[in-house]
């Protein structure tokens, strides 16, 4: 597991717990972000984590807006976009 796919997955299990929610499915690359037990509040929380944790946020970062919808996409969407 790679470290952003673990700071992600961990963030993402963190914001669910703290907002009230639960987990609705495990979670692996198929796993659709809003079905996931994340609202739209708790994916811009979990943004925002990202950020303090890892130190960018790759959607200020790319010209082109994308909107995730499965947690596979959102990993690879970090993982293309940090800065090097």
């Amino acid at each position: 597991m790679t470290v952003i796919r673990s700071a992600i997955t961990n963030a993402i299990l963190s914001t669910i717990e703290e907002n009230g929610g639960t987990l609705k499915q495990p979670l692996n690359d198929e796993t659709v972000l809003l079905q996931s037990g994340l609202d739209s509040l708790g994916f811009a929380i979990l943004v925002s984590r990202l950020e303090d944790e890892l130190d960018f946020d790759p959607f200020s970062l790319v010209e082109d807006p994308f909107y995730p919808t499965t947690l596979g996409e959102f990993v690879r969407f970090y993982e293309q976009n940090q800065p090097r």
